[in-house]
């Protein structure tokens, strides 16, 4: 069975916490997703449709611990391609029945008799193929790809009805399966780097063995290797990947050609020949991006024209053994704290980043984290070190994600990445794979749960002066109230520099009313969370610590109640103004 992702389990109240535990510890890097506001876990959601939705269309898998006609019911809609859908089970919230539900071509029952082996409950496997011989013929092995999906259908159905196989080439995996041989059977499992002939009495399985060098790269570089392939007779499905000049990585005719052949990129240290006319020496250069390689001695070596040389062996290749991979620095925005305001992008980043990297309360926060990756955390005055350490883990080929709360563009570990990047003189650093994921900031959060402060125009200022002088706060302060524009304070205040908050609101109240609104929210989308309307005149600064987000209204900023005595009020900036500078939406 191919590598399948850590699973999501899928709770829907307290009394399968237990049973979820179990599961849990069986995989590597699994996660309890809870509903919100019912049970405990590590991914919160609050609507289980929209969420088992999501989790299927990232190919996570889903062991949902609740009755299955809901997951169907919830699925339903999706299902589309039998080739291409994750597993999917049910489980009995005591654990008592093990049902799986969809990805019998993905792994589903093997995960059913994983479960029911945790659990000491008999999976209800109806397969037919599985329970005759044990296993899925047509999901080989992590490193084998399937030939032809429709074939494979008919060759099962010809063995449950009765006929014998013979096996031609290596197929260590079925050693110990309940299959009925014969060697001299007319059907046969056919593992083999070479396209099937359309002989219906084979079933063909091709180990990921090939693969493509490519020297020089244009917008038909892919074409070019599948024809290579097709004149070769190998399978397409036989390609493990393709290896191009280390010089040329971030090259985007590679990136595009890599991903419309489906395979992993690599780059070796070799000749450069991209400004080269001649074919013969092209042809040269592209052998020697071979010769730099750790491939088999047995392989056999094909030049196949266009700049392209192709390496066959005959069992799979570990394509990480293959020259060196682009490295990615992600950097990203965990929001304000809470995991159902990460972003599924934000989610997706940390979930194939090896490395993690940021301030430790941050690195934390990003978690938990499967097994293997690994944490990097520095103190919080470190950010350019840190983005010169991420660039030194990404320029060797890893996948980086460096994290900041709220959004990193905000007052954060974006600009810091960027500031490294354009001082450094690395050719390296250059060629990594960059990209920056939006978050939810603490000014947006906090806004949200007061209603909408930030309806209007408005700004976000730091009032830490430990990279820019107060003069320049001061400055912005004034102009910013004098716009009327409503203002989110960060770093408001710290034991360091008690007095700067108080000197900011003597600013602003040399302009602003002192019944302008204002909104106070500390930790807002964290455990412990206050949220508070009061207003400049009445705001002191003993109110407000580091972790406190100050939005200062403007001077249409509103408030009413929320209903209830005890519910507070909302807060909101309408989108027109009195004078009537802007016209209604």
């Amino acid at each position: 069975m191919a590598s399948l992702m850590p699973p999501a389990i899928v709770v829907l109240g307290p009394g399968a916490l237990a049973t979820a535990q179990r599961v849990k510890a069986r995989y590597a890097g699994a996660q309890i997703h809870a509903l919100q506001e019912r049970a405990q876990g590590d991914v919160a959601f609050s609507g289980l449709s929209d969420h088992l939705r999501e989790l299927y269309r990232r190919g996570t898998p889903i062991v949902a611990l609740c009755a299955a006609g809901i997951v169907i019911r919830c699925l339903a809609p999706l299902l589309a391609s039998k080739g291409v859908e994750p597993p999917v089970l049910a489980l009995a919230e005591d654990g008592s029945a093990v049902v799986p539900l969809l990805g019998g071509l993905t792994g589903v029952n093997v995960m059913a008799r994983e479960i029911g082996a945790a659990l000491e409950t008999a999976p209800a496997i109806t397969t037919s193929g599985e329970l005759r011989f044990g296993t899925c013929l047509l999901n080989p092995p992590d490193g084998y790809a399937l030939s032809s999906l429709a074939q494979g259908k008919r060759f099962v159905s010809d063995l449950l009805a009765g006929e014998a196989t013979r096996i031609d080439g290596a197929a260590p995996w079925l050693d110990t399966v309940n299959l009925p041989r014969d060697p001299a059977a007319r059907h046969a499992i056919r593992v083999s780097p070479h396209a099937w002939d359309g002989n219906p009495e084979h079933l063909v399985i091709h180990p990921r063995s090939v693969v493509a060098a490519a020297s020089v790269a244009h917008a038909l570089l892919a074409e070019h290797v599948r024809e290579a392939l097709s004149a070769n007779g190998i399978a397409h499905e036989a390609l493990a990947a393709l290896v191009a000049p280390a010089a040329r990585m971030g090259d985007a005719a590679f990136e595009q050609a890599a991903s419309a052949l489906d395979v992993p990129l690599r780059f070796a240290e070799a000749i450069d020949a991209a400004c080269r006319t001649e074919a013969t020496e092209a042809a040269e250069a592209t052998h020697t991006l071979l010769d730099a390689l750790s491939l088999p001695a047995s392989a056999q070596r094909l030049a196949a024209g266009h700049g392209i040389a192709l390496s066959v062996a005959h069992e799979p290749i570990d394509v990480h053994t293959l020259g060196a991979a682009r490295g990615k620095l992600t950097v990203l925005g965990l929001g304000p704290g809470r995991a159902d305001l990460l972003t599924p992008m934000a989610r997706a980043a940390l979930d194939e980043a090896t490395d993690i990297v940021g301030y430790s309360t941050y690195v934390e926060m990003a978690g938990p984290l499967r097994p293997g990756q690994v944490r990097h955390a520095t103190d919080n005055r470190e950010e350019l070190q840190r983005a010169r350490h991420a660039f030194e883990l990404a320029s060797a080929g890893r996948r980086v994600a460096v994290v900041s709360s709220g959004d990193p563009g905000v007052f954060a570990m974006a600009a810091a990445v960027l500031e490294a990047l354009e001082a450094s003189h690395e050719p390296h650093w250059h060629r990594v794979e960059l990209a920056i994921v939006p978050g939810v900031s603490a000014a947006l959060a906090t806004a949200a749960r007061a209603g909408a402060p930030l309806g209007h125009d408005f700004c976000m200022l730091s009032l830490s002066d430990n990279l820019k002088p107060w003069s320049v706060i001061e400055k912005r302060l004034r102009h910013a109230a004098l716009a009327d524009l409503v203002m989110a304070f960060y770093n408001p205040i710290s034991r360091a520099r008690p007095w700067q908050l108080d000197r900011a609101l003597e600013v602003v109240r040399e302009v602003r009313a002192p019944g302008t609104r204002v909104v106070l929210g500390r930790d807002v989308g964290r455990p412990g969370e206050t949220l508070r309307a009061t207003t400049l005149g009445a705001l002191k600064s003993s109110e407000v610590d580091m972790r406190t987000m100050v939005i200062v209204g403007s001077s249409a900023t509103r408030g009413f109640s929320r209903g209830g005595s005890e519910d507070g009020e909302w807060i909101y900036t309408p989108r027109w103004y009195a004078d009537g500078g802007d016209a209604r939406g």
